[in-house]
């Protein structure tokens, strides 16, 4: 049974919708359809329980955090099955993004955020702080929606405010249980869950007693809460879409940076997975705001990488999640289906050179009837063409060639977004050079979708506005205050 969690109270509506399995096509449980007067009392809820949390030290947040945390964790299995049945993800990555969940609520609380004197004469002193904002609320969206999820509520708790999260409508049924969890560990008001339909983002976006607004979603929609907000001057960060640019320079060596087998290693006890260019252009089908979406590879080396990538994308097994050696689920929704199919229909269309795939995938060789592509490669499609200049969000890349530095670095920030963006190179510090000029909020060297609860991320131009976690994000879940008063030796 999913229901809401209002006011410390697991609570249900008259009306119920539900999301649909991706790999099959079969509905899902129902869930709660929240309507303006469950909002309404969740936020009244929320409003008194953090008055009280105010007050509680950072200490106290850290260890009900993590309390959760160590509780959460026992029930491994049972979220990464709800991911793979709601999301479609396959089997690897519902459990790399369980233990990349985990590994953000405990993170989160060993941020240390100070008072900082920027001021004293001797006469008198200034002394910046941070408090809380009030009441928040979290827009998930459907591609990670336990890491995005944790990603709002721990930050938000940490610094002392109230949090209502709200799930996709596609992806409803994690963030309805891991709330459901916290109210062993958190007051009653403080952490909340609302599940609805897709008229339930703009009512909590409208609603004055909401203080801030945390949005990961498409730029698109992105618009649309920032307007709503700002007609009641909500705070609001916005973490948005990406078109990264991965570009290839001409000493890697291939046979290491294409065809990497996805590998695991454990770090404080947590299970993390290995990545390299080929499978980072398809983690999650695609559906990562910061995978690889465009790969742009020296001339020289141009032919034996991309002979290298599409023989290592073969290797790829599409399927549904639940077959663990699956690593391309479908697609998670009907409506992104039809929107990836577009670019597929390009193909054609625009006599794009196909260099692996092209296509939707066989259902019949898994008895599955979901949302199925192909991993496929576009062999050095025209700078112009939709796939290059949109974001596809699905399992279909482009592979471009280029010649000189600064003129491969221009091509890369020629885009709208600046998410994420990556070089690869033996020689470190030539790729340090061009990286530091890509337009993007988050960039690597021969590494990409690399994220720490405890580093700064946020997105450039349309990728968003404010920054999520690290100590920067966990400032933005607070309202600064300057504090003047006597010195000491004035006073005296």
């Amino acid at each position: 049974t999913f229901r809401n969690v209002i006011n410390g109270k697991l609570t249900t509506t008259a009306e119920t919708r539900h999301g649909v399995n991706p790999a099959t096509g079969e509905a899902n449980p129902p869930v709660p359809l929240t309507t303006q007067k469950d909002l309404d009392d969740a936020v009244a809820a929320a409003k008194k329980a953090q008055k009280a949390w105010a007050k509680t030290t950072f200490e106290e947040r850290r260890t009900k955090l993590h309390a959760y945390a160590d509780t959460f964790e026992t029930y491994r299995d049972d979220f990464v099955k709800l991911l793979i049945a709601e999301q479609g993800k396959a089997y690897i990555f519902a459990q790399d993004e369980f233990d990349r969940t985990v590994k953000m609520i405990r993170d989160t609380p060993k941020l240390q955020l100070v008072e900082e004197v920027v001021e004293d004469d001797g006469n008198r002193s200034a002394t910046l702080r941070y408090i809380p904002i009030g009441v928040t609320c979290g827009l998930i969206p459907w591609n990670y929606p336990l890491l995005l999820a944790w990603g709002k509520i721990a930050p938000a708790v940490y610094a002392g405010n109230a949090i209502i999260i709200k799930p996709s409508p596609d992806t409803p049924y994690g963030g309805l249980k891991l709330v459901e969890l916290a109210l062993q560990f958190f007051p009653p008001g403080l952490v909340q869950v609302l599940s609805g339909g897709h008229d339930l983002g703009p009512m909590c976006t409208a609603h004055p007693d909401i203080d801030k607004i945390s949005f990961t979603g498409s730029s698109a929609t992105g618009r649309s809460v920032m307007e709503s907000c700002s007609k009641t001057l909500k705070r609001v960060t916005l973490e948005l879409g990406g078109n990264d640019a991965a570009i290839i320079c001409e000493d890697v060596d291939i046979e290491k940076v294409v065809p990497q087998p996805v590998r695991t290693h454990m770090s404080d006890n947590l299970i993390t997975q290995t990545f390299q260019v080929a499978t980072l252009c398809f983690v999650t089908s695609g559906q990562v705001c910061m995978a690889i979406k465009r790969v742009y590879v020296h001339e020289s080396i141009y032919t034996r990488f991309l002979e290298a990538l599409v023989a290592y994308s073969k290797t790829l097994k599409v399927g549904p999640g639940i077959e663990q050696d699956t690593f391309i689920g479908p697609v998670q929704n009907a409506a992104q289906y039809k929107k990836v199919q577009t670019y597929f229909d390009d193909i054609t269309k625009e006599g794009q050179k196909v260099a692996l795939g092209g296509g939707t995938w066989d259902t019949t060789k898994g008895g599955a009837g979901g949302f199925f592509f192909n991993p496929t490669l576009i062999d050095n499609p025209s700078e112009d063409s939709r796939l290059v200049r949109d974001e596809p969000f699905g399992p279909i890349v482009p592979l471009l060639h280029w010649v000189d530095d600064d003129e491969v670095v221009a091509r890369a920030n020629d885009t709208n977004w600046g998410l994420g963006a990556s070089v690869w190179s033996a020689d470190v510090a030539r790729a340090e050079r061009m990286v530091r000029q890509l337009e993007a909020g988050n960039v690597w060297v021969n590494n990409h979708f690399e994220l720490k609860a405890h580093v700064p991320y946020g997105g450039h131009k349309w990728s968003g506005m404010g920054t999520e976690w690290g100590l920067a994000g966990l400032k933005q879940w607070c309202n600064s205050q300057s504090v003047w008063l006597p010195s000491k030796k004035a006073a005296a």
